[in-house]
């Protein structure tokens, strides 16, 4: 079953893992996989590094193996980088065209290396979120998926992680499928793309990247499930406001602007952030969700330094809203009525662009779910939709007639 498996192991040390993204790239070394088509520089999108085998909790309790890997993939400037990510196959046969691929996004975890899905341990500082996740997600190994998790840019691997940047995180979800097939050549090429809040917004970035970026491959569909990203560029405005919710959402402002610096150096958290701010951007630095929200939380006004360019930012959140995409998929969003984070009215904004865009979008509202239970609550849909578009069938288009 598996055409190649690199005998040395994931690479856990920075100077390891770059010395191999030199080794594979330049061809030396023996038993490091082909991949996609050279991207920038030259450098091959979705390489496999090395590979090896996943049983904590982590792990898939259904697949018949999961893998934590190592691939080459582009950040938003076309740089090469390391990524890891964890491939999970089933114990069914494959079908002779291989098994069809989710690839799925998740929600946001943190910014430190420690948020990445895949060092998830039952008490991991995530657990709480990616625990139930991974239920759901073995749901779809018991249906005869494979299931691939990339933990995105500089979550697990050295590098700053560049939060809800759109394009990094379609490379990231896009590439690991090539990398897994690399693995294991019973993964077949047709696949969909399924994420959850930061992760819906990328599943939508992905759905307009991907097939420029893998060829070979074959995005059938994308599932966003409570998408994130909506209208960030009016959070600054939102929390300085100190509306209600503002405290909640400012638990989100390290990240995004951390983030943000990954990709555009002059966005500085040292300027924006006022010194009483400070405690909650180190917290995002070395922790992940919880250890921001555990910080004692201070009024809303006194986050930011007065008279702050937030220019720069504003620009850039702009570009990484998922209302700016062009999906070149079918694309199911979901959505719970009692989802606070990602609310109802923000994402009506979001289908109605996408719609005005041109995309087919199958628009389900979940009836008194939350931020989270929207993961479960959409699942059966999830896999109907799933379904019909890898079997070329028509799905629903919730858009005006057009």
């Amino acid at each position: 079953m598996l055409s190649h498996r690199p005998t040395r192991p994931l690479f856990t040390a920075a100077a390891a893992i770059v010395g191999a993204v030199l080794l594979a790239v330049t061809g030396g070394g023996a038993g490091i996989a082909a991949a996609g088509p050279p991207g920038p520089g030259g450098i091959p999108a979705g390489k496999l590094l090395g590979a090896q085998p996943l049983t904590t909790t982590a792990a898939l309790p259904s697949a018949a193996r999961t893998d934590l890997i190592a691939y080459t993939s582009h950040d938003a400037h076309g740089r090469p980088i390391v990524v890891s990510g964890t491939v999970a196959v089933p114990r069914s046969a494959p079908p002779a065209t291989g098994w069809p691929v989710i690839s799925w996004a998740h929600g946001t975890t943190g910014y430190a290396d420690v948020c990445a899905p895949s060092r998830d341990t039952g008490t991991g500082p995530v657990h709480d979120y990616l625990g139930p996740v991974t239920q759901v997600l073995d749901s779809w190994i018991q249906r005869g998926y494979a299931v691939v998790q990339t933990d995105y840019q500089g979550l697990g691997t050295p590098g700053g992680h560049p939060y809800i940047n759109g394009l990094a995180e379609a490379n990231t979800v896009t590439d690991i499928v090539q990398a897994a097939r690399s693995l294991d050549d019973s993964i077949g090429t047709d696949w969909v793309a399924v994420g959850h809040s930061q992760g819906g917004q990328a599943a939508l970035f992905t759905a307009q990247y991907a097939a420029a970026r893998q060829p070979e491959l074959s995005l059938k569909g994308a599932v966003a499930i409570a998408p994130g990203g909506i209208g960030l560029r009016r959070m600054i405005e939102f929390v300085d406001s100190g509306q209600p919710g503002a405290e909640a959402a400012a638990g989100f402002l390290p990240l995004i602007v951390l983030g943000a610096q990954v990709v555009r150096p002059e966005i500085d958290p040292g300027t924006l952030f006022t010194p009483a701010a400070q405690p909650m951007v180190q917290a995002a630095r070395t922790g992940c969700l919880a250890q921001i929200r555990a910080v004692p939380p201070i009024p809303p006004a006194e986050i930011f330094e007065p008279g702050a360019d937030f220019g720069p930012l504003t620009t850039y959140l702009e570009a990484q809203d998922p209302s700016v995409t062009v999906p070149e998929v079918p694309v199911m969003i979901a959505q719970g009525t009692a989802d606070t984070l990602v609310t109802g009215p923000s994402t009506d904004g979001l289908v109605g662009a996408l719609c005005d865009s041109g995309a087919d979008v199958d628009y389900r509202i979940y009836e008194g779910a939350d931020h989270r239970a929207t993961v479960p609550g959409s699942l059966a849909d999830a896999q109907r939709f799933v379904a019909a578009v890898l079997a070329g069938e028509p799905v629903a288009d919730t858009c005006p007639a057009r």
